[in-house]
C-alpha cells in the first residue's frame, strides 16, 4: 500500500522502481514542489485550525478568505494549539504591526478550554 505523505492528505510520491519493487519519498509531489519554491505547508493546517470568515478582533465579515489570516497569540508560530491561533483581518493585522504589536499578544486572549 502507498504511504501517506507528511502533510497527512495526499499519498507519497514514487521515487523509483527496481527489481519489481517500488520505492517512495517521504512527500507527495505538491509538497515536494512547494518546498522547492519557498513555501510549505503550514503548522497551523497541519493541526486542523480552519480560516473563520470573520475577525475575531473586530468582528468584520467577509465572503472572501484572502482577507483574512491566522494570527499567533503567543508570537511562535510553531505553536499551533487551538488556544493559540486567532483569525484575524488584514487591516486589524497591519494595525498590529503598526502599534509595534510584532506577533504579541495585544487585546487578543487565548481561548480558555472548559470541561
Amino acid at each position: 500500500m502507498r504511504p501517506l505523505c507528511r502533510c497527512n492528505l495526499r499519498p507519497a510520491a514514487v521515487n523509483y522502481k527496481k527489481n519489481g519493487k517500488t520505492y517512495y519519498r517521504k512527500q507527495c509531489d505538491i509538497c515536494i514542489s512547494a518546498k522547492q519554491i519557498g513555501f510549505g505547508i503550514p503548522n497551523w493546517v497541519k493541526s486542523g485550525y480552519e480560516k473563520k470568515s470573520w475577525c475575531e478582533k473586530c468582528g468584520y465579515k467577509s465572503s472572501y478568505d484572502e482577507q483574512f489570516n491566522v494570527f499567533h497569540i503567543d508570537g511562535n508560530l510553531l505553536n499551533s494549539k487551538y488556544t493559540n491561533l486567532k483569525t484575524i483581518c488584514a487591516n486589524c493585522q497591519r494595525i498590529l504591526y503598526k502599534d509595534n504589536v510584532e506577533w504579541k499578544q495585544g487585546d487578543l486572549l487565548p481561548d480558555i478550554l472548559t470541561n
